[in-house]
């Protein structure tokens, strides 16, 4: 039984090879669909990953009280704002807690150039992470040390064309074309990040101190008039800030994250509500991620596409092949067998695309790759296929096996003398 499959599998090859013009296109657009279809999982996979690790490492973010989404929405993607600020000396407390490990302050309501300024500590190059514990780094220059230095975020800095020691200037507020800029204390580029692929990447960062420093002579979101505190003049005023937007808080032991989220829900001197960034990452991408399961249909039904063609190239070659599966059967062949032999081809061009598909895939993973991690900060690596896109190959070779099999009921059908009568 063994033999007489692969001699079968043996003549399906030798067929299709007879007519490899034909069946290398379709077996060509096979894997166009497969790489687009595996491509679009990938990406997808990928992306989401990349989405839910923004902020790795974190085991609490704290801010007043308000919703959860929105809290992770400003304190991590820097999206809209906080509605109120907690105090600073709450923020010192948690961080001072026995079961904190590390607290990085997170302050914002400025921009530049329509990106949003980050006002944080040196804690913040020290113990952020993203995508399974990455660190930070920076491309060129160091954190700031200065309180009038800043550091760029990598898509903001290419975009905006800055290298390290050039000055820029911030502006009060965001999300407006028309904003009162801090035009008389300048900041000077220190550090540029090297690409995260997170929010990172399109952020400005900068001291609490600097914050502060730019502020002094602001009441009420404007300048005061007839006061001008100039930048050689800050140092002499406190610069230690009266509240933060947010407390992204790192534990000693992950299994306290319960009660130290409970202590900070229930405390005493102000509102406050602490969330879980891996539990509302998952709710954000719920509802944000929507999309991603339309490009996989539309995919899906490129690669439908894909086995329609190879279906109807096979039962357009039927006409063709009357006499070759007569003389067969004549040969000895059962319809059985010729049923068998049409559906091995159809299973070896499907094979052979869902390979050309995967190889083509791994080709343009390692030549985009880089580039799209620099120029988007979309990181898409090489990584051995995970269960979603093992189902997705076997879905493609099952659906070519029944693709093939509807041409090969056709010749199950064809009687012997359907090949070897001489039409006159």
């Amino acid at each position: 039984m063994t033999a007489r499959f692969c001699y079968l599998l043996f003549l399906a090859g030798k067929s299709a090879w007879n007519r490899r013009g034909t069946l290398l296109l379709v077996a060509f657009s096979i894997a166009l669909s497969t790489t687009l279809l595996l491509g679009i999982e990938k990406i997808r996979t990928q992306i989401r990953e990349n989405f839910v690790q923004a902020v790795s490492g974190t085991d609490l973010v704290v801010g007043a009280r308000g919703g959860n989404i929105q809290l992770m929405l400003y304190a991590v993607f820097h999206l809209g704002g906080a509605t109120n600020n907690m105090g600073w000396r709450s923020a010192r407390e948690i961080a001072g807690r026995p079961e904190v490990a590390w607290a990085i302050p997170v302050s914002l309501g400025d921009s530049h150039k329509g990106y949003p300024v980050v006002a944080t500590t040196t804690e913040f190059f020290a113990h952020y992470r993203f995508r399974g514990g990455r660190e930070l780094s920076l491309a060129r220059g160091k954190a700031f040390a200065s309180v009038f230095d800043v550091v760029v975020g990598a898509e903001a800095a290419k975009k905006l064309g800055y290298v390290v020691g050039q000055k820029l200037v911030l502006s009060h507020g965001s999300g407006g074309s028309h904003l009162t800029e801090h035009a008389d204390k300048p900041f000077v580029v220190c550090g540029i990040l090297a690409p995260t692929g997170t929010p990172v990447d399109r952020s400005l960062y900068i001291g609490l101190d600097a914050m502060e420093a730019i502020h002094l002579d602001w009441r009420g979101g404007a300048p005061m008039p007839g006061l001008r505190i100039l930048p050689e003049q800050v140092a002499k005023f406190d610069l230690e800030p009266k509240s933060i937007t947010a407390l992204l808080v790192g534990l000693k032991k992950r299994g306290q994250v319960f009660a130290l989220q409970r202590a900070v829900n229930e405390w005493k001197t102000e509102p406050l509500t602490g969330v879980m960034p891996g539990v509302v990452m998952d709710q954000i991408w719920s509802v944000v991620g929507v999309g991603e399961q339309a490009l996989l249909f539309v995919s899906a039904l490129v690669t439908v596409a894909g086995l329609a063609g190879l279906a109807a190239a096979i039962l357009a070659g039927l006409g063709e092949r009357r006499r070759e599966l007569a003389i067969l059967r004549s040969a000895g062949a059962r319809p059985v067998n010729i049923l068998i032999l049409l559906a091995c081809e159809g299973f070896l061009i499907v094979t052979a695309g869902t390979v050309g598909g995967s190889v083509a895939l791994i080709l343009l993973i390692a030549a985009l790759g880089p580039t799209l991690a620099d120029m988007y900060g979309i990181f898409i690596y090489l990584s051995p296929p995970d269960s979603g896109e093992w189902l997705l190959l076997g879905c493609i070779c099952l659906a070519g096996i029944l693709t093939g099999l509807v041409p090969a009921l056709r010749a199950y059908r064809m009687s012997l003398s359907d090949g070897l009568t001489v039409a006159i």
